[in-house]
């Protein structure tokens, strides 16, 4: 029995098997963990929406919390997306094979960094005092965060051409093609989901634009002199 088996695998077809459902389970992998952030994105846009449906005006103080909450949010989103990658990675990459077994471990590897970069803007998010911002600062760093996301989203671009250019590579002979294969198929997953992270807070934050007349005294009678603090 055990030789049949060991014939059966050497056969054509059935490697062709593997390697579909192989990349079935990936698959399937890329697209639960980009519905999930996906869906609490949206409840995001729908929730500033909401609230900038109101044309009152709203003091700096008010301004510089929602921003940092923000902010805050984000990282918890980005760390969430990062543990979630390293405790799924290290758990199957050892019951792995073939380019699924690096695909489970780059994604634990990127995703260190992730944390990383996570938990220091989230430390360093509530560790900021918003009242002790004036307007030109507030401006200043919620124009900054914006420019930031939209320069990782041109990054992101890169990883995922990076990630796609290693697949291809791994149909190369004399190559370590499961590597490559694994590798880049991470890569692309990881760049995917940082391009819609990034792009879906860029317009959270750009969402708050309507805000900043309204700090200036904006009404729906024209733009008045009182600046509210």
């Amino acid at each position: 029995m055990k030789g049949s088996w060991k014939h059966l695998s050497d056969c054509p077809v059935f490697s062709k098997l593997a390697e579909h459902n192989s990349s079935r389970t990936i698959l399937l992998y890329m697209q639960l963990h980009l519905r999930l952030f996906l869906a609490f994105s949206l409840s995001l846009i729908a929730f500033g929406a909401l609230r900038a449906q109101g044309l009152e005006p709203i003091d700096l103080l008010a301004f510089n919390q929602v921003s940092l909450s923000h902010q805050q949010t984000a990282m918890l989103t980005l760390g969430g997306w990062a543990v979630a990658n390293i405790a799924v990675g290290v758990s199957l990459q050892g019951g792995a094979e073939g380019s699924t077994k690096h695909f489970h471990r780059m994604n634990a590897l990127w995703n260190t960094v992730n944390l990383g970069i996570a938990g220091l803007g989230y430390l360093t998010a509530i560790k900021s005092d918003p009242a002790g911002w004036d307007l030109a600062s507030s401006l200043s760093k919620h124009q900054s965060f914006q420019k930031i996301l939209l320069f990782n989203a041109g990054l992101d671009v890169g990883y995922i051409m990076g990630g796609l250019y290693l697949t291809e590579r791994a149909k190369r002979p004399n190559v370590n093609a499961d590597q490559l294969k694994g590798f880049g198929r991470s890569i692309m997953l990881q760049g995917a989901f940082l391009f819609a992270f990034d792009l879906v807070n860029v317009l959270i934050a750009s969402g708050r634009d309507g805000d900043i007349p309204l700090l200036l005294g904006a009404t729906r009678d024209g733009l008045g002199l009182t600046m509210i603090f």
